[in-house]
């Protein structure tokens, strides 16, 4: 029977550093989707992620999202509320989800980060919108980016168009298989 995967532990990282990551990534996802472009979203993702995902497979993947045309670029000025603060597996991955209450629509986030030559880059992204009221649907292809298993022994991304991101008092997204080394 292999050995339990222990918990992820809370992980001390200044408030402004969390800000800045999950804002550069939304804002790069806004950019690629506004653009079409996602060689640059690709870019600045990690090594597992990009190799999973190509720029061109990233368009696909988040077609559904920028078929909303919901412009993203409001997480630039308001205060996101953390559902999941900062937690660091054993992994390396730290992973941190919530929402950011905008109106008529709220924007959802769950994402995971590895350092990769001591920069935090992008694991793990689920995106989605929605109302405040909107309970935690089953997420179609598009408002999710990849998942990965971040109790996995070693982390790599793949797309899931399965997960949900996460909403105030929902149980966090599972990945449907665990990463492979």
């Amino acid at each position: 029977m292999p050995a339990a995967t222990p918990p992820p532990r809370p992980w001390s990282i200044d408030k402004n550093s969390a800000l800045i990551l999950i804002r550069t990534t939304l804002v790069a996802l806004q950019q690629a989707n506004q653009t079409g472009n996602y060689s640059v979203f690709y870019g600045i993702s990690a090594p597992g992620f990009q190799n999973l995902n190509s720029p061109e497979r990233l368009s696909q993947i988040f077609a559904n999202l920028r078929g909303k045309n919901f412009d993203l670029a409001g997480v630039v000025v308001l205060e996101p509320q953390l559902t999941v603060l900062p937690e660091l597996y054993a992994n390396g991955v730290m992973r941190m989800a919530g929402f950011f209450p905008s109106v008529p629509l709220q924007v959802y986030f769950d994402l995971q980060f590895i350092p990769v030559q001591g920069q935090w880059r992008l694991l793990s992204i689920a995106v989605d919108v929605g109302t405040a009221t909107q309970t935690a649907p089953v997420t179609t292809t598009g408002s999710t980016g990849a998942a990965v298993n971040p109790g996995a022994s070693s982390p790599a991304a793949r797309v899931s168009p399965t997960e949900s991101v996460p909403r105030p008092g929902a149980s966090p997204p599972t990945s449907s298989s665990p990463s492979k080394p």
